[in-house]
């Protein structure tokens, strides 16, 4: 079992910050650097660089490139931080080739007061959540033909709308998706994905101020999909945000969620579960970006591995910023290794510009089952495998019961089973 977990407070954070090297009380005491050596030095940076960039290490999130541009993105290569770990091989083009292909079929259901336009993507909503942050993402935006917009109304409660997309092509594609939650709304949103596809696919959710929403992303694919997919929130003044990614379908899945805080008071919950089976490659990018003082963050992904070349990714970086004073952030991984053969990596990364904060801290787990819970199990008359299950299932519902619709938890369930079956035979 390997475990790491950091935590600061504000005030350990100012009384301890000017013993490390490098930090003061105002937080991390960031190396200069030289604009135009920059990778995102020079007008690029302020074009395309959030928070600008000059003067930003490249490692650092605050001077990451971002654009709609894909041009402005270096071709990959696999050796760069953010793509380190991901089989590009295995990625279908959607880095480097035309996304001409047929997007997977999107079917709207349950809506009762949200509505879904279809627009061109020089729509003045297109791009108001979020721009992309890496190639892949940047690929998608050029060849996206339309955007599919869902507007939840101002001031209503108590909508749940499913989105489903259905792919049936193999062919290289894209797809845009922007999901806006008027001020003081309400809603759930599940975004079910299903059937064959290879996708690189944007998704923006733009919460308002005071609205709570909830995004529930299955990624349930068949076993020759390819998806790739960054969601890019933008969270509002005393504006809520849960957002569920559910992984356990596709060959290779990448999921990359954003979320930035615009006002004062917001909070961010983002929880995951994956289950990976053998040859499988899972992998969730998370970035929290604390831009505004007195918020809230919580992330927690947990997984499950099985079988040989089994590879899960979960990377989160939390970057509280100068001006995020108040701000209260925790972030947590937690791996299930169930077979030999299997591979979890994990990194929490913690970035703090400012001592004047509630609190920080990160976690991460990754082992096999514990003992001590199969032997008293065991103990008590329940046999071995049946004592694996229930120690399984106890570890990845958590997560499901933060999803909280009935008739998805009762598929995660079943799905779970059938995942655990394949396990024992």
């Amino acid at each position: 079992m390997t475990d790491t977990a950091t935590h600061t407070t504000g005030e350990k954070a100012r009384i301890g910050a000017p013993s490390i090297s490098g930090f003061t009380e105002e937080g991390e005491n960031l190396s200069p650097m030289n604009e135009a050596a920059s990778p995102i030095g020079g007008a690029a940076s302020k074009a395309h660089s959030h928070g600008g960039g000059a003067g930003i290490p490249d490692s650092s999130r605050a001077g990451r490139l971002t654009s709609y541009n894909v041009d402005d993105f270096p071709v990959l290569t696999g050796r760069e931080e953010d793509f380190r770990f991901t089989p590009l091989k295995r990625m279908g083009g959607l880095h480097k080739n035309e996304l001409v292909g047929v997007a997977p079929e999107l079917v709207v259901t349950d809506a009762n007061v949200s509505t879904l336009e279809t627009v061109a993507m020089t729509d003045a909503r297109v791009g108001s959540a979020g721009t992309p942050e890496d190639r892949i993402s940047a690929n998608a935006w050029k060849h996206a033909a339309e955007a599919k917009v869902v507007t939840i109304p101002a001031n209503s409660t108590g909508e749940q709308v499913t989105l489903t997309y259905t792919g049936t092509s193999t062919e290289a594609a894209a797809s845009h998706l922007v999901l806006i939650a008027e001020a003081n709304s309400e809603s759930v949103v599940v975004i079910d994905h299903v059937g064959s596809a290879v996708l690189a696919q944007n998704i923006e959710i733009d919460v308002r101020e005071g609205a709570k929403l909830t995004v529930i992303s299955l990624q349930a694919w068949d076993e020759d999909a390819i998806h790739a997919a960054s969601h890019l929130a933008k969270v509002g003044k005393a504006a809520h945000l849960k957002h569920i990614a559910v992984t356990y379908g596709g060959d290779l899945v990448r999921l990359t969620p954003s979320a930035h805080f615009e006002g004062e008071g917001g909070e961010v919950e983002l929880f995951g579960l994956y289950f990976a089976d053998a040859g499988q490659h899972l992998e969730h990018r998370l970035f929290v970006d604390h831009a505004t003082e007195n918020c809230k963050s919580n992330v927690l992904y947990k997984g499950a591995l099985q079988g040989k070349d089994a590879h899960t990714v979960w990377v989160g970086d939390v970057l509280i910023r100068k001006e995020a004073k108040g701000t209260n952030s925790y972030e947590a991984n937690r791996n299930l290794v169930l077979t030999e053969g299997a591979r979890a990596d994990s990194v929490p990364n913690l970035e703090i510009e400012t001592g004047l904060i509630d609190g920080a801290g990160h976690a991460s787990t990754t082992g096999r089952f514990d003992d001590e819970h199969l032997f008293y199990l065991m103990s008590r008359g329940i046999d071995e495998k049946t004592a694996r299950r229930l120690v399984v299932r106890g570890f990845l519902n958590e997560i499901v019961q933060q999803i909280r619709v009935p008739e998805i938890e009762e598929r995660l369930a079943e799905t779970i089973e059938r995942e655990l079956a394949a396990t024992d035979s």
